[in-house]
């Protein structure tokens, strides 16, 4: 039986596809949306590889500080390693859904890509996160909808896998293909003020497409054909030729493929 707990895109790789897949510029400028400047501190929840965690280290200098927090004893160690800035940047252990004692408080914190994969537990995520806030602070909530659905022109029978795929990644894996969508409610529900709002591509391929991008949505396909392969019974040379026909897709320069990604963010009241 497949183990349907933890992090779904968990392999030897993963440090690596995030580390490849981050875009420096575009995480600096949501960060910037989110209002991150200098002499804050700021909490990275669910901080995976720490790269992130560093581009938002550097954005806070001079005088502020980041503190980097993942479930994942693995993503940790490597956080450490390769963006701990001897020891300027702070990667600490904790479950997201769990307690967190001995964080202590931010003026923002940033959860970015991380309820995605909490489909049943990220309005108590949230809820918390928000307790860690000082007056005045602000939670910032990052994620996409309608994730991995957005391509033309895939043959029929691929868009019918996907969506397959997608329902059986939400149902049975804790996956949220629409997390996106439901991040203001999140906020307006906690009671938190000035809630704004943004949309942005987050990916948007035609024509020539990267390596790293190649590689990443790659990577998510064998993903989940390893998690579901019983899917792929009936599809024609099975989930290796999946990956193989959604791979050319990728190369092919006729092709699109778009992934909406949602900012919100709200501010903690400041009581009199």
């Amino acid at each position: 039986m497949k183990d349907k707990t933890g992090y779904l895109m968990e392999s030897e790789e993963e440090n690596i596809r995030l580390d490849i897949k981050t875009d420096h510029e575009a995480v600096r400028k949501q960060a910037s949306w989110c209002g991150i400047r200098p002499g804050m501190r700021v909490l990275d929840a669910g901080c995976g590889s720490g790269i992130t965690t560093s581009i938002l280290y550097d954005m806070v200098q001079p005088g502020g500080t980041v503190v980097g927090m993942d479930y994942s004893e693995d993503r940790i160690r490597y956080a450490r390693e390769h963006y701990g800035r001897d020891g300027e940047v702070q990667f600490h252990l904790r479950d997201l859904t769990g307690a967190f004692d001995g964080i202590g408080q931010f003026d923002i914190v940033w959860v970015r890509f991380v309820l995605e994969y909490f489909r049943v537990e990220s309005r108590d995520i949230v809820k918390n996160l928000a307790d860690l806030l000082n007056p005045g602070g602000y939670l910032c909530l990052l994620d996409l909808d309608h994730n991995c659905l957005n391509h033309y022109e895939l043959p029929p029978r691929m868009t019918k896998l996907l969506y397959r795929l997608t329902e059986r990644l939400d149902d049975e894996y804790n996956f949220d293909t629409y997390a996106g969508r439901k991040l203001y409610s999140y906020l307006y529900d906690l009671g938190l003020e000035d809630i704004q709002m943004d949309l942005l591509p987050h990916h948007l391929f035609y024509g020539d497409i990267d390596d790293k991008d190649v590689f990443n949505w790659t990577k998510k396909a064998e993903m989940a054909a390893a998690k579901l392969g019983d899917l792929f019974d009936d599809y024609p040379g099975g989930s290796k030729a999946f990956s193989e026909e959604f791979e050319r897709f990728l190369h092919d320069p006729r092709s699109f493929t778009y992934t909406a990604m949602i900012l919100c963010k709200g501010k903690t009241p400041v009581r009199a």
